[in-house]
């Protein structure tokens, strides 16, 4: 297969958006640019995709393909698993406990044994988790719920960070204290192009 046509990884994507932050940072792309050349970056699905974002640039020399990640260790790919367990199946079981000791506080202070009710809302609830479950295992459900928690992670710290920039930058009289939008978003394209700040991460391509 041409290398062209061969789909890209996230260290790729990764890669291309360091060029794209240093171009930003010698002014041969000005903030919009930037911007839009950096969505395309994360959105690439194939090397011919990232070329085209570096093609007008000097020394943009074309990308190596990077190599097949490692084989996940079992262990960790059933700590994956198991999590994703937790999500589907914790909320029942929760609810399971709740209409229980519902029930039982009733046949106690009735004195009469009484008809398992509950078992008319966890039992058609658990059908429906027992399909979700089988589907999901076999769709790598598991995987993608991982990548989805281990981007919204990034995404807080990335905010903290983005935070605590502004902070300093107002403190140091480089931010008014009420600066606008678009003062904020060429002073954190600047913070990214010194490193001084990580780049948004984007959502997890899964690929298709």
């Amino acid at each position: 297969m041409a290398r062209e046509n061969m789909r890209a990884a996230d260290e790729d994507r990764r890669k291309v958006a360091d060029r794209l932050s240093a171009a930003l940072g010698e002014g041969r792309l000005d903030l919009a640019e930037y911007d839009e050349r950096l969505q395309g970056a994360y959105a690439a699905k194939t090397y011919a995709d990232l070329d085209r974002l570096l093609a007008d640039l000097p020394d943009a020399a074309p990308l190596v393909p990077s190599p097949a990640p490692a084989p996940v260790p079992a262990a960790a790919r059933d700590g994956v698993r198991a999590q994703w367990l937790g999500h589907v199946w914790i909320p029942w079981a929760k609810a399971a406990a709740f209409f229980t000791i519902i029930w039982g506080l009733a046949w106690v202070a009735n004195g009469d044994p009484t008809a398992y009710w509950p078992a008319w809302i966890i039992g058609p609830w658990g059908v429906v988790l027992l399909v979700r479950t089988a589907t999901g295992l076999a769709g790598d459900e598991p995987r993608k719920h991982a990548e989805e928690a281990e981007h919204r992670r990034r995404l807080r710290e990335h905010r903290r960070d983005r935070k605590a920039l502004y902070a300093r930058a107002v403190a140091a009289g480089e931010l008014p204290a009420k600066s606008t939008k678009q003062q904020r978003k060429a002073y954190v394209a600047e913070a990214i192009s010194r490193g001084e700040l990580a780049p948004k991460p984007r959502r997890p391509v899964t690929g298709g």
